[in-house]
């Protein structure tokens, strides 16, 4: 009897063939969900890497080249610049080769009305050749107009600088010629001096150009500055002037 009722037992078992383990469905379709998306994302991330990996690199930003902010006729108010105090440059270093040398100076209009005044006491400046200065002035106006208009020749002066430094040189050349040219229609009656009129002429020009680039607005904040610098300029001129008399050779 034991045999037969083990048997019948056994026969009563669930067979895993008939009641089938639900578990094994549902881990086959998260298995092949886990598969279809790795296949989808495989691909786009290996496109990404593909895309980084040949993108070029990029470049730094190059430096934008420097622009006037104002022009004259088209022209940039550096280059004015640059252009007017080249020609007192020029004019004032034969003017310093002539006092240096002691050479008669040509003047194209009154006769010798140029070398009357390049010889008097008038033409120095505390002891220092007046021509000689101006060479000075018109020579850093000329390098920082350069500057301003690209040249690299004064490194370590940014536009502001460069704008105001030329404002204060305009500003003290004008207030010497206005000087001088006082001098010349008090002191020198009768006597005419082209290079004078030249140079007052170029430094009241240079002056002008500074303004237009600085503007009349904008230039109100100097004005307290220019004044100084004007009034400085006009008193050295009278200490060194307090004992001069004019030397006419006619």
């Amino acid at each position: 009897m034991a045999p037969i009722s083990a048997a019948l037992a056994i026969s009563f078992l669930p067979s895993p063939n008939r009641f089938p383990v639900p578990t094994t469905a549902s881990s086959s379709s998260r298995i092949k969900r886990t598969a279809r998306f790795r296949c989808c994302a495989d691909p786009s991330s290996q496109s990404q890497k593909q895309d980084t990996a040949a993108a070029p690199p990029t470049l730094p930003p190059e430096k934008p080249t420097k622009e006037s902010t104002s022009s004259l006729l088209g022209i940039s108010t550096s280059t004015w610049s640059a252009g007017v105090a080249g020609l007192g440059f020029l004019e004032t270093g034969y003017l310093t080769y002539l006092k240096l040398t002691g050479s008669e100076a040509f003047c194209p209009i009154s006769g010798g009305g140029c070398g009357d005044v390049l010889d008097s006491d008038y033409s120095a400046i505390f002891g220092i050749p007046l021509p000689l200065v101006g060479l000075v002035a018109y020579g850093l106006a000329t390098a920082l107009s350069l500057q301003e208009n690209g040249t690299d020749l004064l490194p370590g002066f940014d536009d502001l600088d460069i704008q105001l430094t030329l404002l204060l040189i305009a500003t003290s050349m004008a207030t010497a010629s206005a000087y001088f040219l006082y001098i010349l229609s008090t002191k020198f009656v009768g006597v005419s001096c082209s290079y004078c009129l030249l140079s007052a002429a170029l430094s009241f020009t240079l002056l002008f150009i500074r303004v237009k680039d600085f503007g009349f607005e904008r230039i109100k904040k100097f004005a307290g500055i220019q004044l100084a610098v004007a009034v400085i300029i006009a008193l050295a001129l009278t200490n060194s002037y307090s004992s001069a008399t004019t030397q006419l050779k006619g």
